[in-house]
């Protein structure tokens, strides 16, 4: 996750007062994606999964969510 400006390039969503972009090829390959803030243990952080999951990414990241 980074803060960007929308490209021509992007799907562009208005959530809660939020502007949230997703590049329209990858929104094609994952479909629906939940950002959500969460809290647990001694730490909280950002999980992202989507409806059809993806692999790759580093760190806390996994095939179906990343804490980021």
């Amino acid at each position: 996750m980074v803060l960007d400006e929308p490209k021509e390039s992007d799907d562009v969503f208005h959530i809660n007062g939020f502007t949230m972009m997703i590049d329209k090829d990858l929104h094609e390959k994952t479909k629906d994606v939940t950002v959500d803030y969460v809290s647990y243990g001694m730490g909280s952080g950002f999980r992202v999964s989507s409806e059809v999951p993806v692999g790759g990414g580093g760190g806390g990241c996994s095939s179906t969510s990343c804490s980021c």
